[in-house]
């Protein structure tokens, strides 16, 4: 085994959501070390325009860089639809965004090949779940290829639910059939939880859409994905101890300890400031 199999894994969010990533990290890849980068004194990435979100991208793989990691999780929906590419010309470590594997498990899952997504309004007005559903339809040359269609609504508000901790109750059920509503009449079977915020709500959006749409959850899917890269890149961590955890935000580290504790589902300790690296 190689040295750089003991390097850790490298995951970068605009804030909290990535954590949701996290979780599923530690479930899928227990072996594996993890250091989390938020970049809370930038977050909203969901928007700003396309140049700021590749420019905040960039940095944040180049701090990730200095602790020595063997890949990046780009555990964001907006800078994984708008700066996966060029992060991947611009770096030579495995990048692992989180809109191929959740458009994969929506193809999957679809019956009546109706999908709904939703996500930021940078991810929405991207398209990039609908490119990249077209792109593996194609190239697996599904039969319901020619039944898909994609329906997308940008849900800002849901961030600042899941981040207040308000996961149920009356006025995220008002938001939630605001947002979701359409859907019904669209008759999807199919929803691409596009922002890795939006599996704290699933409670409320699965009681919106009804109990039988199936609800794509990204940051799963970005797990299963890394382990998958990992394996093949002859990358993985095979010590027999369980991984480390390590911390950095951008700033307000206090707040991203309490809210963060909602998203991994523990509480997080030992949290430092990237301009203290």
């Amino acid at each position: 085994m190689g040295d750089k199999n003991n390097n850790p894994i490298g995951v970068f969010d605009s804030g909290v959501g990535g954590l949701t990533v996290v979780k599923q990290l530690i479930k899928y890849l227990p072996k594996e070390d993890i250091v989390y980068f938020g970049d809370t004194a930038r977050v909203p990435y969901g928007t700003k325009s396309a140049k700021t979100i590749e420019r905040f991208s960039v940095e944040n793989v180049l701090f990730l860089l200095r602790l020595k990691v063997k890949c990046v999780v780009v555990a964001c929906n907006t800078s994984s639809s708008i700066a996966l590419n060029l992060l991947r010309e611009s770096f030579k470590i495995p990048i692992i965004g989180v809109i191929e594997p959740g458009s994969r498990e929506a193809l999957s899952a679809t019956r009546s090949g109706h999908i709904g997504i939703i996500g930021t309004q940078a991810t929405i007005s991207s398209r990039a779940y609908e490119k990249e559903i077209n792109r593996l339809a194609k190239a697996e040359c599904l039969e319901k290829n020619d039944k898909i269609k994609m329906f997308s609504q940008s849900c800002p508000l849901f961030v600042s639910l899941a981040e207040e901790g308000w996961f149920n109750g009356s006025i995220t059920e008002q938001i939630a059939e605001k947002y979701l509503s359409s859907f019904k009449n669209n008759k999807i079977d199919t929803l691409i939880l596009g922002c890795t915020h939006y599996p704290l709500l699933k409670d409320v959006i699965a009681k919106v859409v009804g109990k039988d749409v199936c609800l794509v959850d990204s940051a799963k899917q970005c797990a299963i994905e890394a382990e998958r890269v990992l394996y093949r890149e002859g990358l993985l961590n095979n010590k027999k101890n369980k991984g480390s955890l390590s911390f950095f935000v951008s700033d307000a580290p206090e707040k991203f300890a309490v809210s963060g504790k909602n998203f991994l589902g523990t509480s997080i300790t030992c949290i430092k400031r990237s301009d203290d690296v």
